[in-house]
């Protein structure tokens, strides 16, 4: 025979029922039965439950369980940026001076950004000056000889020496002409040389943010990246990323909502206009429990969201981008999550505290289903001040809640039911014979005598009869 253990109190109600109307007795004696104080008979009926006494179930007010949506199911990371950005780069060749902002500062137009060293330039600037005024003085020298060459010339008679001389002018004409080249080479590298002395500070082309700084050319994640990032002024947009495990859940076109880190209930709402794949992010962090010492590479997309509004969001901001699947809508009545209703033969129930902070199945009449949502209309048998819990497996009628999490012993055979544990208490009974004389429900662990309870409700009249005669005498 099957055996299998339970409260057996049966034996109490048994009792009771022999004896007949003695009403006076259940009221003073058996309604305090095991500390627990009940009105009638069929109220312990619960309490009878074979479960174990020590198992007790966390409940929370239904107005609670209906306003904890976070979305953590589809929320990632967002930083507000501008709609564009523009990169600056440096000259490699250069040695950098100084860099004159850091990120997050604010720079206008034309405002300096770094400056190189321009010291060796300067050098190199009064060299190529003293070499100018060099070869000026080659030309002057020149000029004058041809002069006295053209002097000699005019006076001599001589077809020999007019030949020798004309010969020589030409030759101090033709290096005149080779060094007033040289001459203008030197002043253009000059030129040059006070232009990059003039350059030698990277100016900011428009007003806007430092959004990043890369002194070595290298992002944070090892990637080739520019040395500076500025955020233009202008419209926002959100920057999120995903990774390649989950970016098939994001779609351009998808209806978004934005939420502040800071306060949950302030959101802003866009849509998802760029999932950019061609350019991968990534991200090597320890992601093992405890740390590591081997950090794990996961490779990010990242995605930007255009804002219906950005009123009261700052550049820089960090926020949640959440998939848009109606949690921001308010709806009239009472909506409950379809995981917290269950369906029996009797009807729709959800598990519920009674006033005696005992746990009950409280059937409810459904409305309307949201398929998006998944959440059930509640017409009628549910409150929001109503304490429900979600109904896992093996909840029985009558075991204790509570509100406090840090009560629930999660050691306990309810929470740990592998189908064949048995429970602490030492009564048993054959299954069998249960279901010849008795009507049992294998899946709540509950029976009861039918006749028993015949008795009962007589039982419960004469109580109220008795009330009632005890009434009239005090008055």
């Amino acid at each position: 025979m099957k055996k299998k253990k339970v409260i057996a109190l049966i034996g109490v109600i048994v009792v009771v029922a022999a004896l007949g109307g003695t009403g006076y007795y259940f009221r003073y004696e058996i309604g305090e039965f095991a500390g627990e104080k009940f009105e009638n008979i069929r109220d312990m009926i619960p309490f009878l439950n074979p479960g174990n006494s020590d198992d007790k179930v966390y409940v929370e007010k239904v107005s609670k369980v209906m306003n904890t949506y976070t979305g953590a199911s589809n929320r990632y990371n967002g930083v507000v940026e501008t709609q564009d950005s523009y990169e600056v780069n440096v000259d490699s060749s250069r040695t950098i001076e100084e860099i004159l902002v850091e990120e997050g500062d604010t720079v206008e137009e034309g405002q300096k950004l770094v400056t190189y060293d321009a010291s060796e330039l300067e050098m190199q600037v009064k060299q190529a000056k003293l070499e100018v005024e060099s070869i000026n003085n080659d030309i002057d020298n020149s000029k004058k000889k041809i002069a006295r060459l053209n002097e000699q010339l005019s006076k001599t008679q001589d077809e020999d020496d007019k030949f020798d001389l004309t010969t020589e002018i030409q030759s101090e004409q033709n290096s005149i002409e080779q060094t007033e080249f040289d001459l203008e080479s030197k002043n253009l590298e000059i030129e040059k040389l006070e232009k990059q002395i003039e350059e030698s500070a990277v100016v900011s082309k428009q007003s806007g943010v430092v959004k990043e700084i890369n002194e070595n050319g290298m992002d944070s994640n090892g990637n080739n990246a520019a040395f500076m990032t500025i955020l233009q002024e202008g419209e926002y947009r959100i920057k999120g990323s995903i990774d390649e495990q989950n970016v098939w859940m994001v779609t351009e076109g998808t209806p978004v909502v934005i939420r502040s880190r800071v306060d949950n209930s302030q959101t802003w709402k866009g849509t998802l206009a760029k999932l950019d794949t061609e350019n991968v992010e990534k991200d090597d962090s320890d992601n093992s429990y405890g740390g590591s010492d081997s950090a794990v590479s996961s490779t990010k997309y990242p995605f930007y969201v255009e804002l219906e509004s950005a009123e009261g969001l700052l550049l820089g901001q960090h926020v949640y981008i959440e998939m848009d699947e109606g949690q921001e809508e308010e709806k009239e009545g009472l909506w409950l999550y379809s995981s917290y209703v269950v369906e029996d033969e009797t009807g729709t129930y959800v598990w519920a505290a009674n006033e005696k902070n005992r746990l009950e199945k409280r059937y409810v009449e459904l409305g309307e289903f949201d398929e998006e949502l998944g959440e059930y209309e509640i017409l009628s048998g549910l409150t929001e001040d109503d304490y429900i819990t979600w109904p896992m497996a093996g909840l029985y009628e009558g075991v204790a809640t509570v509100t406090n999490m840090d009560e629930v012993d999660y050691s306990s055979p309810l929470y740990n039911q592998d189908g064949t544990e048995m429970l602490e208490e030492d009564f048993y009974y054959d299954t069998e014979m249960l279901e010849d004389e008795y009507d049992y429900d294998m899946e709540d662990e509950f029976y009861y005598d039918t006749e028993m309870l015949e008795e009962m409700d007589l039982i419960n009249e004469r109580q109220k009869n008795a009330e009632e005669e005890d009434a009239e005498v005090e008055e």
